[in-house]
């Protein structure tokens, strides 16, 4: 069953205000105004592409914004770079398992605690190896030598070993067995119920709206709709927006 509250958590974590982003001439993203709430799971739903990636790229300000802006807890992260966001509590696990494939799984996992420690902080390792026993398993092991679920796993716990206060997530599921993809979508779970609030960008429609609090639908760029998880698991906005097109105009009612 959905997590959904019976609302919106009160405190804005994230808020994202007519952002608008481009590669070259070309505009991906037109003007998407969005928010996330602290402790809150936000899923971002919308066919290939339909600018996901780049929204999320713009927000960890991976990639510079036309115009626009972002917020983050108070921060004017606007044109802050990638490094400002991960310091302010934003970190990416970024689409398609990238961990450092020369180095072991403990030294992937240090990796992720140098924006706040340079040297590395091994005090954060045994909460993150009781999360994610399959790590603690394999700590020496290269990561070279993970399967392709195991090193999605080690790129979540990655992201999770900052202590960020927003993680988002890109496409977890991407080429994974089922058993692997709700591990990582448990987690992310567990997470909120913790506090951390999560952002999530997933083509399993069902499943992410299945642990999700709140949705929105992009096409071509734009918010096409938002609402809660259930109400987009229950009503036909999600089919006609994601699945055929912009939704309709509702018919006027003809009398009898």
């Amino acid at each position: 069953m959905s997590p959904e509250p019976a609302a919106r958590p009160a405190q804005l974590l994230l808020s994202v205000a007519d952002l608008h982003v481009a590669y070259g001439k070309a505009e991906v993203v037109h003007g998407i105004s969005m928010d996330v709430r602290a402790g809150e799971f936000v899923v971002v739903l919308g066919r290939n592409g339909a600018g996901k990636t780049t929204l999320l790229n713009a927000i960890s300000c991976l990639i510079p914004k036309r115009s626009g802006s972002v917020h983050f807890a108070g921060r004017d992260l606007s044109h802050a770079t990638a490094r400002q966001a991960v310091q302010a509590g934003i970190v990416q696990v970024l689409e398609g398992h990238r961990v450092f494939h020369t180095l072991s799984v403990e030294d992937n996992l240090l990796i992720g605690t140098y924006a706040h420690h340079p040297r590395g902080d091994r005090s954060k390792l045994e909460r993150i190896y009781t999360m994610f026993p399959e790590m603690a398993e394999r700590r020496h092991q290269m990561a070279s030598r993970l399967s392709g679920g195991q090193q999605q796993i080690l790129a979540v716990a990655q992201g999770v070993i900052g202590d960020p206060r927003l993680l988002i997530l890109d496409e977890p599921s991407g080429g994974l067995a089922p058993i692997v993809i709700d591990r990582i979508l448990d987690v992310a779970s567990q997470l909120c119920r913790q506090g951390l609030a999560i952002l999530l960008v997933e083509q399993l429609v069902d499943k992410a709206l299945r642990h999700a609090h709140y949705g929105y639908l992009v096409e071509t760029g734009r918010i096409a709709g938002a609402d809660t998880a259930l109400a987009l698991r229950q009503g036909d906005l999600l089919h006609r927006v994601y699945l055929g097109g912009r939704a309709p105009a509702p018919e006027k009612e003809t009398a009898p």
